[in-house]
């Protein structure tokens, strides 16, 4: 089994659910290309990395999930970003640029992790956060990203919930399980009232 992100479901509403997700550190490339592609160019980096291609050699545990977002949208101090999805100005053949993240395993640190050698790979310690998440199967493509990006983004007005980030996606499954067993999600941050 894949050691899986940890999260706290503080609320489960009919239509998304409301986590609490812990700080967290990140392992990730920044890529350009369409939307469908970029995991696929920057899984590589990411997987030499936590087989061993880092300073003390050193393998470092897969977890789900991968994560992808647009690098376009600028990260706050104060607000994660894991994986974000385009922007809607763009079209399903542009070319942007996209981070690509795996979540690195509960407990490692920016001073524990073993650091990367290729400069592709960066690392990225995340706060702690309040997100909605919208779960979808089938197969991964922009149009069904657009579309569970805007459920979760109408889902969390209707709640009531303040949207504070740029938008994310989550990808659990490799890309030889069946498509309509693949869980894929998205996730917006909100305001947190603690």
């Amino acid at each position: 089994m894949t050691e899986q992100q940890p999260y706290h479901v503080v609320h489960s509403y009919d239509d998304f659910e409301l986590r609490r997700y812990p700080e967290h550190l990140l392992a990730e490339v920044t890529t350009d290309g369409p939307f469908e592609d970029a995991g696929n160019r920057a899984f590589r980096y990411l997987f030499s990395y936590i087989t061993g291609a880092n300073q003390s050699r050193q393998k470092v545990a897969m977890t789900a999930p991968v994560l992808q977002s647009n690098a376009a949208e600028t990260i706050a101090m104060t607000a994660p970003v894991l994986q974000q999805s385009p922007g809607d100005a763009s079209g399903p053949g542009d070319r942007e640029k996209f981070r690509v993240a795996f979540v690195l395993p509960e407990g490692m640190t920016a001073e524990t992790a073993p650091q990367p050698t290729d400069p592709h790979v960066q690392l990225r310690t995340v706060p702690a956060s309040m997100a909605g998440a919208i779960r979808f199967s089938g197969r991964w493509s922009q149009a069904r990203y657009q579309r569970q990006l805007a459920q979760l983004r109408a889902a969390l007005a209707s709640a009531g919930l303040t949207v504070v980030g740029p938008p994310r996606s989550a990808r659990f499954d490799p890309p030889f399980k069946p498509w309509f067993l693949r869980r894929n999600e998205v996730l917006l941050d909100v305001e947190s009232s603690n």
